[in-house]
């Protein structure tokens, strides 16, 4: 492990109680200069990098698997070095792999590796993280825990926490909307119930907190969580989660690497054009959907269960939203529609939701050699009240989609099926890039 940096010595922020949300003002002061007169960070990221990653099916520790030519750990590093604000950064290793991962890291770093330190890491995902906390710098307030395994997480992702962080005093989570439905089981797998995903998140990292709240958690100790807003929040400090990024998924079975690779080598053909100077080949689909109301069913629009709403008629959930988007991006890849991927009276899709048929076609417009850019759609019905929900429902598509999606809802002043109210119905509109072209023009070396 290399020697933390020398630095000025600065009086310890005072720890929070468990049980307060409370910071010290010191949290938001400018941070103080180094012994060179520069200054020193005032946020720290803590990289989890210590877990042997069995489920990968890898020879060696997770972080230290090749993906796309390099390391996970050093695409994990690509975005934590690429934000605008300095940070201490702080690598949980493996006891084993410390010195390859200091090697890692100051390469990474560059100019900045003043600032990196590499630590062994424990036996828990808890014990590591208490390893790096024990490194921080003393100008240090606001503190970001990442796992390398979401080696695509962009600078922006990281940012957006930590600046979250020091504008609300409490701790952040990102995390997306959760797609598919959920069963509650007892000890035989019977299913017992259906778990309203409305109020559910699926949580990524970074988890940012200010530094007094993570300091007093951990000092703390109790039993093991499996991330660090839970042990914060059985000390109680709450946090909230705020929009995550589908780019940060985590990289954990050989499915998961597969589409990392993917991902890296659509970024590669972008890049590749653009230092060219030659736009990517863009083309748009057109997908419209009607459904009339079915007072029988349930209604799933837009990905989301509207309880107390008239369902919609069809084959499968009928989701006109959904149906849509799988008709414009097919569409836009020139792969047919909806019902010629499908079937509209397979059994298999009886009753399916609409992520079943967004996911499918998305990976089939991927495996086409394009990326979709972005998705529009629109509502057009009297009913339900759209506007309460549409930023959770556009959180809900976009990671589904992998690219944004915005929505918007309208009437049509009482005019037409829509304006009686017997129906619903979407049209949606998809942009991708053609990778292969992007493919085609890179250099030959």
């Amino acid at each position: 492990m290399n020697p933390a940096p020398e630095r000025t010595p600065e009086p310890e922020p005072t720890v929070a109680e468990p049980g307060s949300n409370a910071v010290p003002d010191s949290r938001l002061e400018t941070s103080g200069p180094d012994a060179s007169g520069a200054p020193t960070p005032g946020r720290a990221i803590v990289i989890v990098a210590a877990g042997s990653g069995q489920r990968l099916g890898a020879e060696r520790p997770k972080a230290f698997v090749t993906l796309a030519g390099r390391s996970i750990l050093e695409h994990c590093l690509d975005g934590v070095f690429g934000m605008h604000e300095a940070a201490q950064v702080i690598v949980v290793a493996p006891a084993a792999l410390v010195p390859e991962a200091e090697e890692i890291a100051f390469r990474a770093a560059g100019a900045a590796r003043d600032y990196v330190s590499v630590v062994s890491g424990g036996a828990t995902r808890q014990e590591s993280v208490r390893a790096g906390l024990g490194l921080l710098l003393d100008s240090v307030q606001t503190v970001l825990v990442h796992d390398a395994a979401r080696a695509l997480a962009t600078s922006d992702h990281l940012e957006r926490v930590a600046m979250l962080v020091e504008q609300t005093g409490g701790g952040v989570v990102p995390g997306l909307a959760v797609a598919d439905t959920i069963k509650s089981v007892d000890a035989d797998g019977t299913i017992t119930g259906t778990v309203d995903r409305s109020a559910l998140r699926a949580v990524q990292t970074p988890q940012g907190f200010p530094r007094a709240q993570i300091l007093a958690a951990y000092a703390a100790g109790g039993d093991d969580h499996t991330d660090d807003a839970a042990l914060c929040a059985a000390h109680g400090f709450s946090s909230i989660v705020v929009a995550g990024d589908p780019l940060a998924f985590k990289i954990t079975t050989p499915w998961d690497l597969q589409r990392a690779e993917r991902l890296l080598a659509e970024r590669v053909a972008a890049a590749a054009l653009a230092s060219a100077g030659t736009a990517p080949a863009l083309r748009s689909g057109l997908g419209i959907d009607v459904h009339a109301f079915d007072d029988d069913q349930p209604l799933w629009l837009a990905g989301l269960n509207w309880p107390g709403e008239p369902g919609l008629s069809g084959h499968s959930d009928g989701d006109a939203v959904a149906h849509a988007i799988v008709d414009a991006v097919l569409s836009a890849a020139g792969l047919g529609d909806i019902g010629g991927m499908f079937g509209t009276d397979d059994p298999r899709f009886d009753g399916a939701h609409g992520s079943v048929f967004l996911e499918a076609a998305v990976e089939r417009v991927r495996e086409a050699g394009y990326r979709i850019e972005s998705v529009t759609a629109q509502i057009v019905g009297n009913r339900p009240r759209f506007s309460p929900r549409r930023a959770e429902a556009e959180e809900l598509l976009t990671a589904l989609v992998g690219a944004p999606v915005s929505l918007s809802a309208t009437t049509t002043d009482g005019l037409g099926f829509t304006g009686r109210g017997e129906g619903i119905a979407a049209i949606a509109t998809a942009l991708l890039a053609d990778i292969r072209a992007a493919s085609a023009a890179r250099p030959v070396v």
